[in-house]
């Protein structure tokens, strides 16, 4: 049986331990790329703050929030 690659985004296949915890650098950051929105984008960060805490990933994280804000506007 042949699986669609299309997603409408209602469903995070994605949490944020399989974003942030990938093998290796490279994939994080796609990781926090694909990230679609706000509320996604907040269980991300609270996920990194009380698992690994990386000043590296927090920052990416603060650049992609404010990716998110300029495309609200």
């Amino acid at each position: 049986m042949e699986q669609s690659t299309i997603s409408d985004g209602s469903d995070d296949v994605f949490p944020p331990e399989k974003r942030l915890e990938a093998p290796n650098y490279r994939l994080v950051k796609a990781g926090i790329a694909t990230i679609p929105d706000m509320g996604t984008l907040q269980g991300c960060i609270a996920y990194e703050n009380t698992h690994q805490n990386r000043t590296q990933i927090l920052r990416r994280l603060k650049w992609k929030a404010e990716e998110l804000r300029e495309g609200e506007d």
